[in-house]
């Protein structure tokens, strides 16, 4: 293998990660702002009828986990770009290495 393939290679992996630290992040920050969404509306909830705060608060719960089941989803496909690039097969396939 030469040097520059290296090279390029080394670049995909470095972009990968910038791009899959971006990801992991966009989603953090979005699963921290629909969580204060939520939040602040369930309070609003109770504060205009108090009667129903045991109901919004199971609501409240199982759209909490929706939201956090993003982040979750996210990681996965950000794992499955870090450990099986697929974009260091498309680039070793243009090569002819593999």
């Amino acid at each position: 293998m030469e040097a520059a393939n290296i090279a390029h290679i080394a670049s995909l992996y470095t972009s990968t990660i910038i791009v899959v630290g971006i990801m992991l992040s966009a989603a953090a920050f979005g699963s921290v702002l629909g969580w204060g969404m939520i939040a602040s509306k369930y309070l609003e909830g109770i504060t205009r009828q108090p009667e129903l705060r045991s109901q919004l608060t199971g609501q409240m719960l199982f759209t909490g986990g929706l939201m956090e089941a993003f982040p979750m989803i996210v990681l996965g496909i950000s794992m499955w770009f870090i450990f099986a690039n697929p974009f260091v097969g498309s680039f070793n396939a243009a090569i002819g290495l593999g």
